[in-house]
């Protein structure tokens, strides 16, 4: 292996890292906040691909049907907790149900109205994060208050859920994405692509804008209020349900982004995402799912050990990536002080 080669492998990984590190800053953020390992990370990242492609292809995105099929078991779902207080089923009904119907009527509308790229990207990021909510309210919201442990097992249920539903409203068909930009530069005798820059650029000042949306916003505190004691939170006045549809939202929303980012690298099938999904978590592990700033390393460091081990051994990468987290598990296991949960 020369310099050329190994520039090549670890622009490749630090592209793939920081995607990953995205997923993991959602994986972090959603366990912290409500407890549930999210398993289905990777299908919002599948969505996203499958959804803008179709746009360019000119179809009608699945992604109407799917959003119509979450708010019609939304409305059910309140019909049935609130079936004996109809006001508050009214009110109930209209806050789970109406984004999936507003983002299905924007990507209908950007569809039948055949408009350009940006309406298509802004259409695929506002529908796929309409799902967010949705399945908190559908899959989490009636468990919220389970052990971790069946919230883990409804977190696989979900993601079959999902990738059943994507078959069914996105086809078997894998799906690629026009890039941003087809720039490449020169640095050091090492081509750099445009679109791994924007990789980086994204990625950068969404971490960035993450940190401050925590910071100092109200919403942002209110989620680190929940994370650091739900109980204490909601003394205080913080919904936990309010604080999980937040959490997902912005989970979905950081899924989008990512989809954006790997459509252009890689083809996408509808099921897809639990790959990429596991290898942000596997980086999310390394931070504990406690740490967002070791949850960022530890992603980075699993997409260049992906990217050197497509050179040395292509056909065991996968099994080398997600081995590095047995040992870690191991050391956390034997260095974590144990305590049975209430």
């Amino acid at each position: 292996m020369d310099f050329s080669i190994a520039a090549l492998l670890a622009q490749d990984g630090l592209t793939n890292g920081a995607i990953y590190c995205l997923l993991a800053l959602a994986l972090v953020l959603v366990f912290a906040v409500t407890r549930v390992i999210f398993v289905p990370q990777g299908e919002f990242v599948a969505f996203t691909v499958l959804t803008l492609a179709a746009f360019e292809q000119g179809k009608l995105p699945g992604t109407v049907w799917l959003l119509l099929a979450l708010a019609a078991a939304a409305v059910l779902s309140e019909g049935l907790t609130f079936r004996r207080e109809p006001s508050r089923m009214l009110r109930a009904m209209a806050g789970s149900a109406l984004p999936c119907v507003l983002a299905a009527l924007v990507v209908w509308g950007v569809w039948a109205a055949q408009a350009g790229f940006a309406l298509q990207v802004f259409a695929t990021v506002v529908s796929v994060t309409a799902m967010g909510p949705a399945v908190y309210r559908l899959a989490f919201q009636p468990v919220a208050t389970a052990p971790v442990l069946t919230l883990l097992i409804v977190s696989v249920a979900v993601h079959f859920v999902l990738t059943g539903l994507g078959l069914l409203f996105f086809g078997a068909e894998g799906a690629r994405t026009s890039a941003f930009t087809n720039a490449s530069f020169s640095l050091g005798g090492v081509n750099i692509s445009g679109q791994s820059l924007l990789v980086y650029a994204f990625t950068a000042s969404l971490v960035v804008s993450m940190g401050v949306f925590f910071k100092y916003t109200l919403f942002g505190k209110a989620l680190r209020a929940t994370a650091a004691n739900r109980t204490g939170a909601r003394l205080v006045g913080v919904s936990p349900n309010f604080a999980g549809r937040l959490s997902l939202t912005l989970a979905a929303a950081i899924g989008a982004i990512s989809g954006l980012l790997i459509g252009p690298i890689t083809t996408v099938y509808y099921d897809s995402g639990f790959l990429v999904g596991l290898k942000g978590f596997v980086g999310a592990i390394v931070g504990g799912l406690a740490s967002y700033p070791i949850a960022a390393a530890g992603a980075i460091f699993v997409g260049l050990v992906e990217a050197f081990s497509s050179f040395w051994a292509s056909a065991y990468k996968e099994v080398i990536v997600f081995t590095l987290i047995l040992p870690i598990l191991l050391w956390r296991s034997l260095t974590t002080t144990h305590h049975e949960e209430e």
